[in-house]
């Protein structure tokens, strides 16, 4: 089996171990809430019944479409650069209003809104040490975010991320920072062979931060009524444009920023944000978002992140809409799977990566023999060429290319960045393209 393969399962398996460990008891009551919670949201829209969504196994009679010539049903994709009457956008000072129609679109249809006055985070440091990684001395910080909770102390919310570093720093270095979870100490150095991404981040002399997206906001639909959406809530049900959890994983992204302003050791001008599959897409709405992340590495984001929603390939807005999904996503953009359709969206993901410019993202896809055609990697490059004109409006470079390059060829000249290795659902194989890349902008 391949190595970026096997990672790739074993990051499956712990986190399907760490949601056996809860009781049939929990088990069943998480999902008991999240039907009811999901049939409540169709209440509020008015709707009755939702189409479904297709398979992820290719064997199944309902198998997600995996044949190019039916994955287009439409004709044009949304205009970026067409304000909303129709005019067309010519200068970047344009463009800054533009972007503010595009944001409420995605707020309102898609992501959600945040609420204007979100509670406070307090960080602190409840645990230091040092250790060596490969054989650079390091220090790890354990880190918690205090959420105030004064107006609803029933939720409590402490957002955990832990900050390595170079034990030996001269000067504020970069920082990588990943959607993830942290792992037992050595867990990838046993699967792996070569230094692990944390060990070519720190060669860099740069710093990387694992912020636990689940300590911000659950990762389902029970969990709405906690966590920062149900804190501010008040522990009520979301209004049809409230955020969901990929906006509140987007914001925890956003209260490290704050963090790292307040650390010497961190140049928070320089701090790039990557996640892999669900939090490839919070990775990318992180980006989109948060002006101060300067660089994103969105891995096999698909659906949801930076594939083009109107494809009819592989993972479809039905799935997304299901009581499985729905909660990372507004109310509202449950009614795309009935009685809308993708193609009556307003925006679509180019558009997503288009509200990163001028900064750079770069792309990370699998082959679809080994991760599978879930993801649609071309309707993730897709997108990526169609968030091309904005970039150059910007004075910036596009991917350059209108045609899938063969994988394992990165392309990197412009601030769009597009690789698909011949790996698994894994970032793994893209991490030394990502950080030269990276190192263009952060050294200069």
């Amino acid at each position: 089996m391949k190595k970026s393969v096997c990672s790739a399962i074993l990051i499956a398996l712990f986190a399907a171990q760490a949601f056996a460990q809860w009781s049939p008891e929990e088990r069943e009551r998480i999902n008991k809430l999240n039907l009811e919670d999901h049939r409540l949201m169709m209440k509020m829209l008015g709707i009755e019944s939702l189409r479904p969504g297709p398979s992820g196994d290719p064997k199944a009679p309902n198998a997600a479409n995996s044949d190019e010539s039916k994955a287009t049903p439409y004709t044009s994709l949304p205009d970026p650069l067409i304000f909303n009457n129709g005019a067309p956008v010519k200068t970047p000072g344009q463009w800054q209003q533009r972007k503010a129609e595009l944001f409420e679109d995605f707020d309102r249809e898609i992501y959600g809104r945040v609420p204007e006055k979100t509670p406070a985070v307090t960080w602190e440091v409840v645990g230091v040490t040092e250790s060596v990684d490969g054989d650079i001395p390091i220090t790890t910080k354990q880190l918690a975010g205090h959420v105030d909770n004064s107006a609803y102390p029933a939720i409590s919310v402490d957002i955990q991320m832990t900050l390595t570093t170079p034990r030996e720093i001269d000067q504020p270095a970069p920082v990588v920072v990943e959607f993830g979870w942290n792992f037992p100490a050595g867990f990838f150095r046993r699967q792996q062979q070569g230094p692990t991404w944390q060990q070519q981040v720190l060669a860099k002399g740069w710093a990387y931060a694992i912020l636990t997206p689940t300590s911000i906001q659950a990762d389902n639909g029970a969990g709405l009524r906690e966590g920062i959406i149900g804190l501010v809530n008040k522990g009520q049900p979301r209004k049809l444009d409230d955020w969901g959890a990929l906006r509140a994983w987007a914001w925890g992204a956003s209260r490290a920023m704050d963090y790292f302003e307040t650390n010497a050791d961190i140049d928070e001008t320089r701090v790039a944000i990557e996640g892999l599959s669900r939090y490839g897409k919070a990775a990318l709405v992180a980006l989109a978002y948060e002006p101060r992340i300067a660089i994103g590495l969105i891995g096999s984001s698909g659906a949801g992140g930076a594939k083009i929603l109107r494809r009819v390939f592989g993972e479809q807005v039905e799935n997304l809409a299901s009581s499985g999904e729905y909660h990372w996503f507004a109310p509202n953009f449950i009614k795309y799977a009935g009685p809308l359709t993708p193609l009556d969206l307003p925006v679509d993901a180019h558009e997503l990566i288009a509200l990163c410019a001028p900064r750079p993202v770069f792309i990370s896809a699998g082959s679809p023999e080994v991760e599978g055609n879930w993801i649609d990697a071309r309707g993730m490059f897709e997108a990526a060429v169609h968030a091309g004109p904005v970039y150059e409006l910007m004075g910036k470079k596009g991917l350059g290319v209108t045609e899938l390059p063969p994988r394992e060829s990165a392309l990197v000249s412009g601030e769009i960045a597009f690789r698909q290795h011949e790996g698994g659902h894994t970032v793994g194989p893209n991490w030394p393209a990502f950080l030269d890349y990276a190192e263009r902008y952060f050294s200069k």
